[in-house]
């Protein structure tokens, strides 16, 4: 009796024994690296021969960035440990060249996520499907629960990658659900909506009561309405008042870094430091150039090199507002080359071209086969032609620094203490009518005078 009891104890304990596995290891978690945070204890475990780890090391970087961005990587976990699935993956052109770049930045923003992750589980379907099956234009359930049907030919690279999980597909395009189209639709029309600016109330004409034509609207790029100088900073001794700038906050140009590439070619260029430093540091004309250029003007900078500016003594300098004289007599508002400078006065002569510093204009004139500015001995050189063209900023090297001329006013003459003016005495004879003077002349001959104006 006690024999056949020690005989079933022993096969329950062997039955025991050959249940248990002979590798008792648990099965390896996602690196907690990979998605930022660490793995909770609740969430199923996969294993590094997972077809989620092959998608995060393989050659699908794109798709593999979104899904992190995306932060799906806790869900398909989950996923992939109770289902086996196969996954679509785009080609990393189809996602960086082919996309929209606007549907690519309205994916990004944080407050689109959920589109984003409708638009990656689109391309998650829950069953393992090979190539086969995938050509014979069947619709299939998605993570998103949308069904979806492969595009003829979209099939690239079959049965890329197989795991015991699941399989991926090599596709060369990216698929976008409906609803994330729809999604996209209606933010980019609330976009425009939004980015419209708000209208006043129409102009009435008072004197037909009837509504004013508005203006045409200026084309893109067009040269502004009003005057360079009526945009300009207020200076030191400028004559029109300042106005706000054509543009309205229409900016077609970056004219502050067309003034930093000008400036930084003068430093490159070499020999033309002093100027870059009155510029930049001595004044704050690079701002106001960089404003202007935006405005949409154009302007044609006479630019002293570095000998010429040496000779400017400290009084020149010292006064208020002498540094963005002296610049702004170097700076015309229209756009010049040496080639157009040269043609102008070989045609005619003699240019007289307007300056920011009114209303004081430079002369150009042909000289030894070049562009002589101003006269005498204040004269300049064109000496390094075309340092800087851009179509909106012309830098022209000259080899002196240009002073408006001075207004010449007669002086009055300085006679000496000693010398007095002489006077000039003038007698002025009566005249009288020549009636008059005929009957005074026969009254005469009688010897009678009735008028006393005849004695």
């Amino acid at each position: 009796m006690d024999c056949h009891i020690y005989g079933v104890a022993f096969l329950l304990l062997l039955c025991t024994t050959s249940a248990l596995p002979d590798n008792p290891l648990p099965r390896t978690t996602l690196s907690s690296t990979t998605t930022g945070t660490s793995s909770s204890d609740t969430s199923t475990g996969i294993n590094s021969n997972s077809v989620l780890v092959a998608l995060l090391d393989s050659h699908y970087t794109e798709l593999a960035e979104l899904v992190e961005k995306a932060l799906l990587l806790q869900t398909l976990e989950d996923v992939v440990g109770r289902h086996n699935i196969t996954i679509l993956a785009p080609r990393n052109e189809a996602i960086d060249r082919l996309v929209d770049p606007e549907f690519k930045r309205f994916l990004l923003e944080p407050r689109n996520l959920p589109s984003l992750q409708s638009l990656l589980l689109y391309h998650i379907i829950l069953c393992r499907l090979h190539s086969r099956t995938l050509s014979q234009q069947t619709s299939h359930l998605t993570l998103t629960g949308e069904q979806l049907q492969l595009p003829a030919g979209s099939l690239s690279d079959p049965n890329v990658i197989l795991r015991p999980d699941g399989v991926i597909h090599g596709i060369n395009q990216l698929l976008i659900p409906r609803s994330v189209q729809q999604d996209y639709n209606r933010r980019r029309s609330l976009t425009d909506i939004s980015a419209m600016l708000p209208t006043g109330a129409p102009d009435v004409d008072p004197r037909t009561y009837r509504l004013k034509k508005p203006a045409p609207p200026a084309p893109l790029g067009a040269p502004p309405d009003l005057p360079i100088y009526d945009a300009m900073a207020p200076g030191p001794n400028l004559a029109p008042a300042p106005a706000p700038g054509p543009g309205s906050g229409k900016h077609h140009f970056d004219g502050h870094n067309q003034v930093k590439d000008f400036i930084q070619t003068l430093l490159l260029y070499g020999g033309y430091n002093e100027l870059a430093d009155i510029l930049v540091n001595l004044t704050s004309l690079e701002t106001e150039m960089g404003r202007l250029v935006s405005e949409g003007y154009v302007l044609t900078v006479l630019a002293p090199n570095d000998e010429a500016m040496a000779k400017l003594t400290a009084d020149q300098l010292s006064e208020p507002g002498a540094p963005e004289q002296i610049m702004y007599y170097h700076m015309i508002p229209e756009y010049q080359t040496e080639e157009s400078m040269y043609n102008a006065v070989r045609r005619f002569g003699k240019i007289k071209y307007d300056t920011l510093r009114l209303p004081h204009k430079v002369v150009a004139k042909e000289a030894d086969g070049s562009v002589k500015f101003g006269s005498g001995e204040g004269s300049a050189y064109l000496f390094d032609p075309d340092i800087y063209t851009d179509g909106r900023i012309s830098v022209q090297g000259i080899d002196a620094v240009l002073f408006p001329p001075e207004e010449n006013e007669p002086a009055a003459e300085v006679m000496p203490a000693d010398r007095k003016p002489s006077t000039v005495t003038r007698h002025t004879k009566l005249r009288r009518g020549k009636l008059l003077e005929t009957a005074c002349k026969l009254l005469g001959a009688f010897g009678r005078y009735p008028f006393i104006t005849c004695q």
